[in-house]
C-alpha cells in the first residue's frame, strides 16, 4: 500500500522510475541511465549495462557498481503496462533516448535534486519521511526473497558480486517464514481457545 502511494505521489513522468527501482530492485543510478534500447518489454526484461553518477556536479556514465551489476532483470508482468505507457508518453523516439531525461533538455540526465525533491514529497504523502529512494531497491530485494528466490537468484537479480550481500534479503524472508508458521498454528487451534 505504501508503494502504491509513493508511485501515485510522484510526478507522472517519474512513476515508472519508482516501479523499476522497487519491483526490479534497480539502483537509482542504473535507472537514470536506462535508454529505450535497454527495455525489452516483448521479452519482459530490462538490460542493465551502465549507471550514471555525479561527481562535483559533473555527470559520469560508467559501468554498474560491480562486474556482476551488468545483467538482465526480468520485469514483473504487472508493471509492463505502466512501462509501455511511460515509453509512449515520456520517452523520445530513438534507441538512445533516456527513459528519465531532464525535463528542460531531453538529452541530459535527470538531475538528482529534481528527483529527490519529488521523492521527499511522495514519501511525506506516504507517511514515510524515513525512506531513502535507495530503500526501494531493498524493498524489491526483500519481495524477491519472499517469493522463494534462492541466494544465487537474488545475487543475479541484484547484480551483487558476493553471496554475502544477497544474504541480507534471505534473512528478511526467513523472518516472514516464521510469521507464516505462527499463522499456521493459529489455524490449528480451535476457535474457542
Amino acid at each position: 500500500a505504501e508503494l502504491d502511494v509513493l508511485v501515485q505521489e510522484m510526478p507522472v513522468n517519474l512513476e515508472a522510475l519508482v516501479l523499476l527501482c522497487a519491483w526490479c530492485a534497480l539502483r537509482v543510478g542504473e535507472v537514470l541511465e536506462l535508454r529505450r534500447r535497454d527495455l525489452d518489454l516483448n521479452r519482459g526484461v530490462v538490460k542493465v549495462t551502465r549507471a550514471v553518477s555525479w561527481v562535483r556536479g559533473q555527470t559520469i556514465v560508467g559501468t554498474p557498481k560491480s562486474s556482476a551489476g551488468t545483467r538482465e532483470v526480468s520485469v514483473p508482468p504487472h508493471i509492463v503496462p505502466a512501462l509501455e505507457q511511460h515509453l509512449e508518453k515520456y520517452v523520445r523516439p530513438g534507441r538512445d533516448a533516456l527513459l528519465f531525461p531532464s525535463v528542460r533538455d531531453h538529452q541530459r540526465h535527470l538531475q538528482p535534486t529534481v528527483l529527490h525533491t519529488a521523492w521527499r514529497k511522495a514519501r511525506a504523502a506516504a507517511g514515510r519521511e524515513d525512506l531513502r529512494i535507495h530503500d526501494l531497491r531493498h524493498t524489491g530485494a526483500t519481495m524477491a526473497a519472499m517469493t522463494g528466490a534462492t541466494l544465487a537468484e537474488l545475487q543475479s537479480r541484484l547484480g551483487h558480486s558476493t553471496v554475502a550481500a544477497a544474504l541480507r534479503y534471505q534473512h528478511a524472508a526467513k523472518g516472514r517464514d516464521a510469521e507464516i508458521a505462527a499463522k499456521l498454528s493459529d489455524l490449528a487451534r480451535p476457535a474457542q481457545e
